[in-house]
């Protein structure tokens, strides 16, 4: 699944080869839809793309008038730009333009989920203002949960995925299994600058990487959450532990509990 890094990357591309151009047409081939095809059709055609951007977890298109697509990729979503017809398998929507060009998102599993004018979320974003030390404290504070599953829970903090949650966590010094008011405060400042900084790095180095990238994993970079790596940057062993999803950690990061 595209985390956040990777959504940043594709909303920055996006928003630059779409921005300003026009709907003409928008074809729901098989999409799990908050309103019927025809509503949607009606409410975009003829409105211009105002901006592209992304909001935890999902892509966030703004029209002319208002309007917003969220599109959620799920596990195995992937977003395509074309030109005359859309020639991609596995379509979940199209969205054409004036200029006979088109996006669409494609899913041979058929979960992703565009979402007409989706509700405002609670939760901050990992990388809003708001998202600081305080609220790290706050919110572990209350918990007797391992911080992962804090860090990965998109009703307390939206964007954060199991890969960056493991690096995220080794660069913080923190053990994935500490249990979160056994932190203490100076490791939760550390929690709060390494989200920012991973993230925002990690971006970057997709970018440099993949200039025009608007789909896809890029995960060869990471540190600790690489399956080809077997020690980390200081030569400690990296271990992983099985499960629903596996954790990436090392002995280098302290256990609170």
């Amino acid at each position: 699944m595209p985390e956040l890094p990777d959504l940043q990357a594709f909303s920055h591309n996006l928003d630059k080869r779409l921005a300003g151009k026009t709907v003409k047409d928008v074809k729901v081939t098989s999409a799990k839809l908050n309103v019927s095809p025809e509503e949607l059709k009606d409410t975009l055609d003829g409105q211009k793309i105002k901006k592209i951007y992304r909001e935890g977890k999902e892509l966030h298109i703004e029209f002319s008038k208002g309007d917003v697509l969220g599109l959620h990729l799920m596990l195995h979503g992937k977003l395509f730009l074309f030109e005359g017809d859309n020639e991609n398998k596995y379509s979940i929507i199209d969205i054409l333009f004036t200029d006979n060009t088109g996006l669409t998102l494609t899913d041979f599993q058929k979960m992703a989920t565009p979402t007409l004018n989706p509700e405002k979320k609670e939760a901050p974003d990992a990388l809003a203002d708001s998202a600081d030390a305080d609220f790290y404290k706050e919110t572990l504070g209350k918990t007797k949960t391992n911080v992962k599953t804090i860090l990965l829970d998109q009703h307390i903090v939206r964007g954060i995925g199991n890969a960056y949650a493991d690096e995220i966590l080794w660069h913080a010094g923190i053990s994935p299994f500490s249990v979160g008011n056994k932190i203490p405060t100076d490791k939760v400042k550390a929690l709060a600058k390494a989200i920012k900084e991973v993230l925002t790095d990690a971006e970057k180095q997709i970018l440099k990487k993949h200039p025009d990238i608007i789909n896809g994993e890029v995960r060869d970079f990471m540190l600790i959450h690489n399956s080809k790596k077997t020690h980390s940057p200081n030569g400690v062993e990296i271990q992983v532990k099985a499960g629903s999803r596996k954790t990436y950690y090392t002995d280098e990061q302290e256990l609170y509990k």
